[in-house]
């Protein structure tokens, strides 16, 4: 199509220049960027918070844990809880070794001395003897929520714009959290449940409602630093999670105090995202014209109001290539950053016999290295594809592969790796410092192929991700059950994340592409159709590739 093929040529002469415009320099669009940022730094904090959370919340028998291959055992025991042998003796009525349990009672002593405490203001607080298979119920609970809105929150989105959406969600969250700690006691794991699909239920709504953000503000040439530096907030909020949640946990606030905090935190971070945020450059009050320009014309975005409400080609969509490759290498990206900060924290206590407060702290760090690493593979991306090093294609996939293929060999390596906490340390950080490249792959794709509706692919990607996704601590249950400290049957559950991350970024490689799709713009398509029918005997010009060469 012709007018297709001068605007791309206009556009990969723009990429040329870009490094030297004005507009270059820090904007709106930066700022829009640090709020999304925010937003998802607090969704993953209380996301990943449960894992460690459940740590202080269920009561343990007795732990027995190997250190270093002797026979030396700890015996994490609840305060004045009665403790039995395998033959039912009773062994213990004593208080813990732990100095921090004094803060928890089982839930039935609880009940039975008398504390009224209706709102769990003061310690010491309820334990609740769940089962392995019940924690990993209430883990899994919130991505039961997650997947059942992905799609029409991606719809809502480009309907409504991601400001509102965004808001509402963190609301929700404040509300669910807030409430958390009383449906936990009074309603048992059942309520417990609930309230986590309640909060992913609105969650839900986050990553659509970043992508629509990001397909209208973040030109090519800034693509894959601006959407890092958001989807960024995923690592760094793990890595403010995990400690904080160990700290509160041990503190006078209790596992309660957990949900409260963030509950809190989400409830500001809602307001602050209704008064600073904008759909588009139109809708933002202080954007400057050179800036609005630059976006606008770089996204083919000059009537955004009118590209929200275009309605959604759905069926040429859905036949994309490029989406079914995103898909694929969406799940096993999901599924191996599920297992690590949901299950690794159970791993680091009940097979390198790591504490509450440390676990948080250790699991945290991998975590926060992958923040790190997260700006040098953006960085890298965008001067690739400016330099034009490498066709956009080609830099997608291989960022995706350097965020997969290391974290699957490192998987097995980590599988194999003695009771030594450094080994295991290392091998845990180097699987988060590569595994973040996978951000500048599969992550920013979707804007790749359709800015106008990035929300809409995303949503789509997220659900099926999500709903594999959400089997692996599951999964991981199943494959403990027998016993939850063997080390044998851990390494199992880690060659399950390895296979995953292999085999969808092989996928991804093969067939993934990062071409703006002829549908981005329906409005236009129809002109264009309605232009090669009226010239059907000219002589068309080729169409032109996303790196500029014909």
């Amino acid at each position: 199509m012709v007018e297709k093929s001068e605007n791309l040529k206009q556009n990969a002469n723009h990429y040329n220049d870009i490094g030297g415009t004005e507009v270059s320099g820090w904007g709106q669009r930066h700022q829009q960027c640090i709020l999304l940022f925010l937003c998802l730094t607090i969704a993953y904090s209380m996301r990943s918070c449960m894992g460690v959370s459940l740590v202080a919340m269920v009561k343990h028998d007795i732990s027995l844990v190997e250190h270093n291959n002797t026979n030396h055992t700890e015996s994490v025991i609840p305060h004045n809880e009665t403790i039995t042998d395998n033959n039912g003796t009773e062994i213990s009525h004593a208080n813990t070794t732990n100095k921090d349990s004094s803060l928890y009672i089982s839930e039935t002593e609880y009940k039975a001395a008398g504390f009224f405490n209706a709102l769990m203001l003061t310690p010491p607080y309820p334990r609740f003897g769940w089962s392995k298979q019940v924690q990993d119920s209430v883990i899994a609970s919130f991505f039961w929520g997650y997947v059942v809105l992905q799609i029409p929150a991606g719809q809502l989105a480009h309907r409504f714009g991601s400001t509102a959406l965004l808001s509402i969600a963190l609301l929700i969250n404040c509300i669910a959290s807030l409430g958390f700690p009383l449906a936990a006691h009074y309603g048992g794991w059942v309520l417990t449940v609930i309230f986590r699909i309640i909060q992913g239920l609105s969650q839900a709504c986050v990553i659509p409602s970043l992508h629509t953000a990001l397909g209208k503000w973040a030109p090519l040439a800034e693509r894959a630093r601006m959407s890092a530096f958001v989807h960024g907030g995923s690592a760094l909020g793990t890595v403010l999670g995990l400690p904080i949640t160990g700290f509160i946990a041990t503190s006078p606030l209790g596992w309660p105090g957990i949900f409260r905090f963030y509950g809190v935190l989400s409830g500001i971070m809602g307001v602050a995202i209704w008064l600073f945020g904008a759909d588009n450059p139109a809708k933002h009050p202080k954007v400057s014209p050179e800036e609005r320009m630059y976006i606008e014309q770089d996204l083919g975005q000059q009537d955004a109001d009118a590209k929200k409400k275009a309605s959604v080609p759905w069926s040429r969509l859905l036949r994309s290539r490029g989406l079914y490759a995103i898909v694929i290498a969406h799940t096993g990206y999901t599924w191996g950053n599920l297992f690590l900060y949901s299950e690794v924290p159970s791993y680091m206590s009940k097979i390198m016999g790591v504490n509450i407060k440390a676990n948080g702290m250790l699991t945290a760090l991998p975590f926060f290295v992958m923040w790190l690493t997260n700006f040098f593979f953006s960085w890298l991306a965008d001067m690739i594809i400016v330099k034009k090093y490498f066709s956009v294609t080609i830099t997608r996939k291989l960022a995706n592969s350097l965020g997969c293929v290391p974290a699957a060999l490192l998987f097995i390596a980590l599988a194999y790796a003695p009771n030594d906490i450094y080994i295991v340390e290392t091998l845990l950080v180097l699987i988060c410092a590569f595994n973040i490249a996978s951000h500048v792959g599969f992550q920013v794709n979707h804007i790749d192929i359709s800015p106008n509706f990035a929300g809409i692919m995303m949503s789509i990607s997220n659900f099926f991700s999500n709903l594999v996704g959400s089997l692996a601590p599951i999964v991981t249950g199943l494959i403990l059950k027998s016993d939850p400290a063997n080390k044998y049957l851990w390494r199992q559950a880690f060659f399950v994340a390895s296979g995953l991350y292999f085999f969808t970024n092989l996928l991804y490689v093969l067939f993934g592409t990062a071409e703006l799709a002829d549908w981005n713009d329906p409005n236009d398509s129809e002109k264009n159709e309605k232009k090669d029918e009226e010239n059907a005997p000219m002589i068309q010009k080729p169409n032109v590739e996303r790196n500029g060469k014909s």
